[in-house]
């Protein structure tokens, strides 16, 4: 049985170099994307997604005697932007356009045609899908409890970024008041009113 399962490793000759581009590339413009908009200000849940996939892929790993696991990770953090972006047309070899939905099977059936292969895009689709049904579509559309909760000692190393560009909806407007009038500096913070006339009622 293989002892090592790396993630990030891929063995390089003529035949895998440019799979590996491959990865690469889906690793890094798939995983950003999750990053920027779905986990957004929330460092620690991103982070708690890649140890997720990981875990279940050294599982896996270990299971199926894989000694490389980098298509399955892949696969995994690709399958869970996927399906929460399923609506958005992406474009694939020769200008082929088609929702997102769709793109991890298209990889899987892309992979089996050319490399005679598909196992490992399985089972990072398995593997997505497990955490994206767990964290996701479970407790948020079926009503189940959330049996995937990101760890404290993760929220404390990584603590969310509130406020910024990262804020909850747009900055509280100021009081017309403070606004009119008020002055800048240290003193336009008060509202010191319009105040009264000497002499008038």
């Amino acid at each position: 049985m293989a002892t090592d399962h790396p993630v990030l490793y891929y063995p390089l000759n003529p035949q895998t170099g440019f799979h590996y581009l491959i990865n690469l590339y889906f690793l890094y413009n798939y995983s950003r994307r999750l990053e920027e908009s779905t986990y957004a200000g929330k460092p620690a849940d991103y982070c708690f997604m890649l140890i997720f996939n990981l875990l279940c892929c050294v599982i896996l790993g270990l299971i199926a005697e894989m000694p490389i696991l980098m298509d399955p990770m892949v696969l995994s953090i690709l399958y869970v932007w996927c399906q929460l972006n399923k609506d958005v047309i992406v474009t694939f070899w020769f200008g082929t356009r088609f929702k997102a939905i769709y793109l991890p099977w298209v990889l899987l059936a892309f992979n089996l045609v050319i490399n005679g292969g598909g196992v490992m895009e399985l089972f990072g689709i398995l593997i997505g899908h497990l955490y994206f049904f767990l964290m996701f579509k479970y407790p948020q559309e079926l009503g189940g409890p959330s049996f995937l909760q990101t760890p404290g000692f993760l929220k404390r190393l990584f603590p969310d970024q509130i406020g910024g560009v990262h804020s909850f909806g747009s900055p509280p407007q100021r009081p017309a008041a403070a606004q009119g009038g008020g002055g800048g500096g240290v003193f336009g913070r008060y509202n010191w009113g319009r105040g009264h006339t000497l002499g008038g009622n």
